[in-house]
């Protein structure tokens, strides 16, 4: 992705989480996905985030994808972030030391989420926390995994760790 398209798909992340529009998601529509321990579990993100989760799991469908295990993840994939919820200024912390100070992440990472490194912590180990959320809540071992892993920068020989990956990176 060209600098100038990153820039322009940031700048419309930015505006989608400060100012919505949020559509609710339906309990019915997570129910074809998700079981009631599950849909409690999604309902406890931000409604920025579960509109996000929402759009992944259509981008998914869209290309044509209907395992069960891996929709699941989708709308899952970011619950980590009930741990340590993150501002709109945090995520744009985050999006700035990625891109300026990318070597000192590691480091800013490390420890509790707490002080100003917290949302660098939150944003490295959200996948972690939230794959823990979703085996208590009782996500399928292979929807964990998912969710586990949907930020690892080489998916490997996973054709569902890309898929989630590419749909959660193209909004």
């Amino acid at each position: 992705m060209s600098l100038l398209s990153r820039l322009v798909y940031r700048i419309r992340q930015f505006r989608l989480a400060a100012f919505g529009p949020w559509q609710p998601v339906s309990d019915t529509s997570l129910s074809l996905f998700l079981s009631p321990q599950l849909i409690s579990l999604f309902r406890r993100m931000t409604p920025s985030e579960q509109a996000h989760s929402f759009s992944v799991l259509q981008r998914l469908q869209a290309a044509g994808y209907q395992d069960l295990d891996l929709l699941a993840a989708a709308l899952l994939h970011d619950v980590g972030k009930v741990n340590s919820s993150l501002s709109i200024w945090d995520r744009s912390l985050v999006v700035l030391g990625k891109r300026f100070f990318p070597r000192r992440i590691d480091r800013w990472s490390s420890g509790k989420p707490a002080g100003w490194s917290r949302p660098f912590v939150v944003a490295v180990h959200h996948p972690a926390w939230g794959a823990d959320l979703a085996a208590a809540a009782g996500a399928s071992p292979r929807s964990v995994d998912l969710v586990r892993r949907h930020q690892e920068a080489d998916a490997g020989d996973d054709p569902w760790l890309a898929a989630l990956r590419q749909a959660d990176d193209s909004e």
